[in-house]
């Protein structure tokens, strides 16, 4: 897992973010057709938003679980919010025409557990790191396991240091 005090920085704009969730909902497109969708809250529920519209879904439910409990430290896996009775009874009972969506794969803990739960969902995040990206049926962008993505929710403006700092005095 990387340190948000990792010198590999992925910032995010708002405008990318946008970008990289309509090019997942293309992606999708193909591997539906979906009911509902699950967002893992709270990093899906942007994606899901435009997943939604662009693929025309009107059911969406969430899924809490907390990893993080502050931003730095990621800890015992908590779910906060099961899905919803009415989700578990689409399709085969065990996700059958269910996506299920993240904003970022990690460790693939998180996948995991909601994995668990219905195993025949399409499980598709916006960007992936390489120990979670197995867990991950669709993606968009990898980066290393060590780069901390800083996501335009997560952002405010501040002055941000050069990679190569000039060493010539």
């Amino acid at each position: 897992m990387a340190n948000p005090m990792s010198p590999k920085a992925f910032p995010v704009s708002w405008d990318q973010f946008h970008r990289d969730a309509r090019a997942l909902a293309w992606r999708l497109a193909d591997a539906g057709p979906f009911e509902a969708i699950v967002c893992i809250t709270r990093g899906g529920l942007v994606p899901a938003a435009i997943v939604c519209r662009e693929l025309g879904l009107r059911v969406i439910e969430t899924i809490g679980i907390a990893s993080y409990h502050d931003y730095k430290n990621q800890s015992e896996l908590q779910v906060v919010k099961d899905i919803a009775p009415s989700i578990r009874a689409i399709g085969d009972g065990k996700g059958k025409g269910v996506l299920i969506l993240d904003d970022l794969v990690d460790t693939g803990k998180t996948a995991r557990v909601v994995r668990e739960m219905l195993p025949n969902a399409h499980l598709a995040t916006v960007y992936a790191k390489p120990e979670g990206r197995p867990m991950v049926d669709t993606f968009i962008t990898e980066v290393s396991q060590d780069t901390w993505i800083y996501f335009p929710w997560d952002m405010g403006l501040s002055y941000v240091e050069p990679i190569a700092k000039e060493t010539k005095g």
